[in-house]
C-alpha cells in the first residue's frame, strides 16, 4: 500500500515531549483543538463496548464456524475489535514495548538522529504538518517502513536501544503473518475463497508508527491524535501501557476503549473495507 502523495510533505515542529517537560502556564495555542469534536464532552453510551475476537477459536475446527460468524458481524457493524490469543509471543510483544519506551526516553538529540527529512513521512517527528497555522496533535512519533525488506531505509531505524532493529524486524514479520491470517478468516467469514483478500496484501507494505503521548496539565484542551479513519487494509494496534484515552466512534457515540491484557486492537482500514464491499457484490 502506497501512502497518498500529499502525505509526503511536512514541516518540522517542536518535540511535544520536550514541551511537556516545561512548566507551562497555558497550552500553546497551536495545540488547543477547538477545531474538532470534544470526545470527553460528547455523549457516551455505556452499553457500547468494543467486541472481542478469539484467534484460538478461529483456528479450532470445532469453534471456527461460530467465531467466523462473530467476526463477520463485528467487521460489518464495527470495523474494529480486540483480538485475544493472537499467537504473537508474549516475549516479543514485551520486548517491542520496552524498546519503544527506551527510545522515547532518550535525550532529544539522540532521537533527532532519526528525524524526518524533507519529502519523507518516515522518521522521528510529527506527520502531515503542512502549514505554520495548522493545529498540532499532542504527540511525538517514529514512523518506519518495515516491509517489504527492500523498502527499508535503515537510516531511520534506531541503533539504540540495543536490539531495537532486531526486535522490530521480528515483530513486523509476526504482525504481517497475523494480518494475512485475519484477512483469510475475514474472506472465509464472507463465504469467499480463503485468499480473496490476502492475495492483494502478501507483497504489500507494512508501516510501523510508534506514538508517544506526553502528560498534559490541561488534557481537555489537546488531542493526542485527531479523529480519523485508517487508509490501510488492516491496522494492528499495540498499546504500551494502561493509559486510557483511545475512543472509537460508533452509532453517533464515542466509545472508550479499555484494551484487554495481551490483546491487539484491530481496525479494518479504508482499503480493507473497500475490498470487503467489492467482494460482497460478486
Amino acid at each position: 500500500m502506497d501512502l497518498p502523495s500529499n502525505t509526503q510533505a511536512h514541516l518540522p515542529v517542536p518535540s511535544v515531549q520536550e514541551l511537556a517537560r516545561e512548566p507551562l502556564d497555558a497550552v500553546p495555542s497551536r495545540y488547543i483543538r477547538d477545531d474538532v469534536d470534544d470526545p470527553v464532552s460528547n455523549p457516551c453510551n455505556p452499553s457500547l463496548q468494543i467486541p472481542t475476537v478469539d484467534m484460538s477459536r478461529l483456528l479450532d475446527a470445532e469453534s471456527q464456524t461460530d467465531e467466523l460468524h462473530k467476526l463477520y458481524s463485528i467487521c460489518r457493524d464495527w470495523g474494529a475489535f480486540q483480538l485475544v490469543n493472537h499467537g504473537v509471543a508474549d516475549e516479543l510483544v514485551k520486548s517491542m514495548k520496552e524498546k519503544i519506551g527506551d527510545f522515547f526516553n532518550f535525550p532529544l538529540q539522540e532521537k533527532k538522529r532519526y528525524a524526518q527529512k524533507e519529502g519523507s513521512v518516515e522518521g522521528y517527528g510529527q506527520t502531515f504538518v503542512t502549514s505554520e497555522e495548522q493545529k498540532l496533535e499532542w504527540n511525538d512519533m517514529l514512523f518506519i517502513h518495515a516491509l517489504p525488506i527492500e523498502d527499508r531505509n535503515y537510516s531511520f531505524w534506531p541503533e539504540r536501544p540495543q536490539g531495537f532493529r532486531e526486535t522490530l524486524d521480528s515483530y513486523s514479520g509476526e504482525v504481517k503473518r497475523l494480518a494475512i491470517s485475519l484477512l483469510e478468516f475475514m474472506a472465509k467469514g464472507l463465504g469467499l475463497e480463503v485468499h480473496e483478500f490476502s492475495k492483494h496484501f502478501n507483497n504489500g507494505q507494512c508501516h510501523v508508527r510508534m506514538n508517544y503521548y506526553p502528560h498534559c496539565s490541561q488534557p481537555q484542551q489537546v488531542i493526542g491524535m485527531a479523529a480519523h479513519a485508517d487508509i490501510s487494509g488492516i491496522t494492528i494496534l499495540l498499546e504500551l501501557d494502561e493509559t486510557q484515552g483511545l475512543q472509537i466512534r460508533k452509532d453517533g457515540y464515542w466509545v472508550p476503549v479499555e484494551i484487554l491484557s495481551g490483546a491487539f486492537l484491530i481496525f479494518v482500514g479504508n482499503i480493507g473495507m473497500e475490498c470487503r464491499t467489492q467482494s460482497r457484490c460478486k
